[in-house]
């Protein structure tokens, strides 16, 4: 599977889905220092600045887009301020996805995205991808859940065509299918939201075939204390090797070179062994798609 990569960062989710048996075809990311990472890795793939400036129009056909949009709208570390904040950049995911028509779209963010205004934004996520044709699961999985000694959960969305959308949008007009004001039609998907942010982990973790309880992690990725080993049954991928303890880092640059960058691009950054298994969840559907497809 071929995929393209949205604000690439300094490619967690990359290293994760080539370890998954995935290729990169391109990278979109804006910030300098991690152009550099990404070029040192990947000095093959194409790369490209401002996710505005790219679409069909640039970007070669890929079987996944992904990316991990900016948080900071939805973080609660922030002031939350959701659509209208500069930074939400949603809106230029859902364009490159309409405009390059992947078979898959993965979607990754801070857990509060499910929460802030009341769900409605993470509702209004849900409605921009059924517009475009596209069904979406999503859950909560934490770093934890793969054996790392800390939790860092991330809210994980996975799309894919429902029967008949994507052939009857594959013309789409971006503008109208994500601007139209009948996008209330797909209101039961922001129903769906909102009864899954209040449940009982504090993150509206979603059970809709959720990736976390396939991973066998922990049940309630908000309230867990403790830092779980690997429980991964035996027909299930198991890591590579232990987690080594994890370094000292200090918040203060104490003449390191690009020390600042690297603090801040690795707290950016999402964790590749929770890519890794998703990566597989996602090869392995895509095969059975691909032998019904056969068969039929």
């Amino acid at each position: 599977m071929l995929f393209g990569s949205l604000f690439a960062g300094i490619g967690g989710l990359d290293l994760g889905l080539e370890r998954a048996g995935m290729k990169c075809r391109w990278q979109v990311e804006i910030d300098d220092y991690c152009r550099k990472v990404l070029a040192k890795h990947w000095p093959d793939v194409e790369r490209f600045g401002d996710v505005r400036d790219c679409g069909k129009h640039n970007l070669a056909p890929v079987d996944l887009v992904c990316g991990g949009f900016p948080c900071q709208p939805v973080s609660c570390a922030g002031k939350r301020q959701g659509e209208s904040d500069e930074r939400w950049l949603w809106p230029e995911f859902a364009r490159v996805v309409c405009e390059v028509r992947p078979r898959w779209v993965l979607a990754e963010n801070v857990p509060g995205l499910l929460s802030v205004d009341a769900g409605r934004v993470f509702g209004g996520i849900l409605r921009d991808l059924a517009a475009l044709g596209y069904d979406a699961e999503w859950d909560c999985v934490s770093a934890a859940s793969v054996g790392a000694p800390h939790m860092r959960n991330r809210v994980f969305i996975l799309a894919h065509p429902y029967r008949g959308g994507q052939q009857e949008r594959s013309q789409c007009d971006c503008e109208s299918a994500l601007d139209s004001s009948d996008r209330d039609s797909c209101g039961h998907y922001a129903h769906r939201c909102r009864d899954n942010v209040a449940n009982d982990d504090g993150l509206g973790c979603s059970n809709i075939q959720g990736l976390g309880r396939s991973l066998g992690g922990p049940k309630k990725c908000a309230t867990s204390r403790a830092y779980e080993r690997p429980i991964f049954r035996a027909d299930h991928w198991e890591p590579a090797s232990e987690w080594s303890i994890e370094p000292n880092v200090g918040r203060v640059a104490d003449g390191v070179c690009a020390r600042v960058d690297r603090l801040r691009t690795l707290g950016n950054a999402v964790v590749p062994q929770v890519a890794e298994f998703v990566g597989r969840m996602i090869a392995k559907a895509d095969g059975q798609k691909a032998d019904q497809a056969t068969q039929a």
